[in-house]
C-alpha cells in the first residue's frame, strides 16, 4: 500500500516524508484543486526529498479543456519536470462534452519518456467512468488514476471505487483514491474497498485547512493506518 501526500511546498514535502508518505503530488493553488507548480519549486522539492515525487501539470483551473496554447504550455512543463528529475506527472484533459480529449492526451504523452503518469480527477467529471478507465488503459504510459469515484467525496463513492477496481481493462491501471480522507475514515475506507494507494491533502494538513502546513502527527498517524494494511 502506499500514502500519496499533496505537497504545496518543500516543508510540505519533507514533513511528508519524515512521516511515512510514500509519494508526493506537488502543486500549487490547492484552493484550485492544483495548478502546475513553479519550476524552482519543483527542483527544491526534488532535491530535498527521496521518495517520489509527481508534479501537477494543470496551467489553470478554469476547466480540463485546453486549447492550443495551453497544450504548448503542457508540453513545456513536462520537458521542464523530467529535466529537473521528477519521478511523474499528474494531468488530464476533456473535450467540452466531458470525454477524454484523446488527441491532445496523445500528444502530452508522447512527450513524458521516463515519466509515470497520473490520470488527475478530470475522471470524475466525465459522465462514465468506467467507460472512461478502458479509455486510459489504451495508453500504457498511464499507470493510475486519481478519482473521488465521480462524488465530491470518495466516502460516498465505496461502491464505485469497488466497480473501478474490478473493471475487466487491457491492462492493470492503479485506482489511486482521494478527496475527503481522514484519519477517522481511513481504516475502514481502505478495508471497504481495498484500495492500494490513498491520496490525502486537507485530511493530514494542520487543522485539516487546506491553507496550512502539512501536519506532521496526522501525517504519521495516516502512514500507520496504512502500513497497516500492507502487512
Amino acid at each position: 500500500m502506499i500514502l500519496e501526500v499533496i505537497a504545496t511546498s518543500v516543508t510540505d514535502a519533507i514533513i511528508a516524508e519524515k512521516n511515512g508518505a510514500g509519494r508526493i503530488e506537488l502543486i500549487s493553488g490547492i484552493c484550485e484543486g492544483g495548478v502546475t507548480p513553479s519550476y524552482g519549486l519543483i527542483e527544491q522539492v526534488v532535491a530535498s526529498v527521496s521518495i517520489p515525487v509527481n508534479v501537477m501539470i494543470r496551467p489553470h483551473s478554469n476547466s480540463f479543456c485546453y486549447d492550443e496554447w495551453d497544450l504548448e504550455t503542457m508540453l513545456t512543463d513536462i520537458r521542464t519536470v523530467r529535466r529537473l528529475g521528477a519521478a511523474g506527472i499528474v494531468t488530464g484533459c476533456l473535450t467540452p462534452e466531458r470525454k477524454v480529449d484523446t488527441e491532445l492526451l496523445e500528444k502530452l504523452l508522447a512527450e513524458v519518456g521516463e515519466l509515470s503518469v497520473t490520470f488527475h480527477r478530470a475522471i470524475d467529471e466525465t459522465d462514465d467512468l468506467g467507460g472512461t478507465l478502458h479509455v486510459l488503459a489504451q495508453y500504457p504510459q498511464i499507470h493510475r488514476v486519481l478519482t473521488s469515484g465521480g462524488k465530491p467525496s470518495v466516502l460516498d463513492a465505496r461502491d464505485e471505487i469497488l466497480r473501478l477496481q474490478a473493471a475487466e481493462l487491457s491492462r492493470p491501471i492503479a485506482i489511486l483514491a482521494g478527496s475527503g480522507l481522514n484519519l477517522q475514515s481511513l481504516a475502514s475506507f481502505i478495508r471497504d474497498t481495498g484500495v492500494q494507494e490513498v491520496h490525502m491533502g486537507t485530511g493530514v494538513r494542520r487543522g485539516n485547512r487546506a491553507q496550512d502546513t502539512v501536519d506532521p502527527e496526522l501525517v504519521r498517524a495516516a502512514a500507520d493506518i496504512v502500513a497497516g494494511f500492507s502487512k
